[in-house]
């Protein structure tokens, strides 16, 4: 919902950030990497917020955001588990959270043997093993979906969308 705010947790260069943002969403993106924010800075637009900071820890209060999402970004955490449990802290309503999937065809395109490319050194995993991250948070209703990311893109931001 327009006016809504919402947390990029490893948004890298904003590909998706700018998307939330152009609905009417109050964005803030986090990303460890100066280098990737300075640059998502440039693509804008001028009203997201930009913080470096690493997802395990993250600088903000609890239930902060009233949507967090995280796109690909938990499987180059060294402590996942922490990630999570940093998101579900700082999420007032929904959160979304992509990983990639060890059942996919682009785990057996770019994933095998340590990954190519932007996959290098990412860790993939089955559908039911994320359930494991949530282990003991407090989370009233959780579910695994699939999704096929197109070389476009606007689908799966339009899927994390309806799922928030």
């Amino acid at each position: 919902r327009r006016g809504d705010t919402l947390l990029d947790v490893g948004c890298g260069t904003g590909w998706f950030i700018r998307r939330f943002a152009e609905e009417g969403l109050l964005a803030t993106g986090l990303d460890p990497n100066p280098d990737w924010l300075a640059f998502a800075q440039i693509k804008g637009p001028p009203a997201i917020r930009w913080i470096v900071g690493d997802a395990r820890a993250l600088p903000f209060p609890d239930r902060s955001f009233d949507r967090v999402v995280s796109v690909a970004a938990l499987c180059f955490v060294e402590d996942e588990r922490q990630a999570v449990a940093e998101i579900v802290r700082v999420t007032r309503r929904r959160f979304a959270i992509g990983w990639l999937n060890r059942t996919s065809l682009l785990y057996r395109q770019k994933g095998r043997g340590g990954g190519s490319g932007a996959y290098r050194g990412a860790r993939w995993h089955r559908p039911r093993e994320v359930l494991d991250f949530f282990s003991g948070l407090r989370v009233r209703r959780l579910a695994v979906h699939s999704a096929i990311f197109l070389p476009s893109g606007n689908r799966v931001a339009r899927a994390m969308e309806r799922l928030l």
